[in-house]
């Protein structure tokens, strides 16, 4: 089963500040774990919304429309994911779980979704 950890944007990750090197530490040892339990199939951290955009469909069957980064009218960025492939749901919860905070200065917010397959 496929579930994607989806890390969430925060304050400092949106201002593209880097976590500590103890968070960094933290992450990457959590990361080797998950590469040495061979559930581990991607890892990556995003750019801040500032170096994106956002597509929207606000008229069905018409053109979309592009709004260049930053996108500051959302609380529900996206600042990174690890994709895991584990037996259960319950495995899953488990490695959040075991997740360091991923923002630090206690912003960290991971959502747990499950992939179609």
């Amino acid at each position: 089963m496929l579930f994607m950890l989806i890390v969430k944007a925060s304050k400092n990750s949106e201002a593209g500040n880097l976590p500590s090197s103890e968070l960094m530490e933290a992450m990457t040892a959590y990361n080797e774990e998950l590469v040495k339990a061979g559930v581990r199939v991607a890892a990556k951290g995003l750019h801040p919304s500032s170096n994106g955009l956002r597509v929207s469909f606000p008229v069905p069957g018409e053109n979309p429309v592009i709004s260049e980064g930053p996108i500051t009218e959302s609380n529900d960025l996206v600042a990174g994911f690890i994709l895991i492939d584990v037996e259960s749901r319950e495995e899953a919860v488990k490695w959040a779980l075991r997740m360091p905070d991923p923002q630090g200065h206690g912003e960290g917010q991971i959502e747990l979704r499950q992939v179609f397959e």
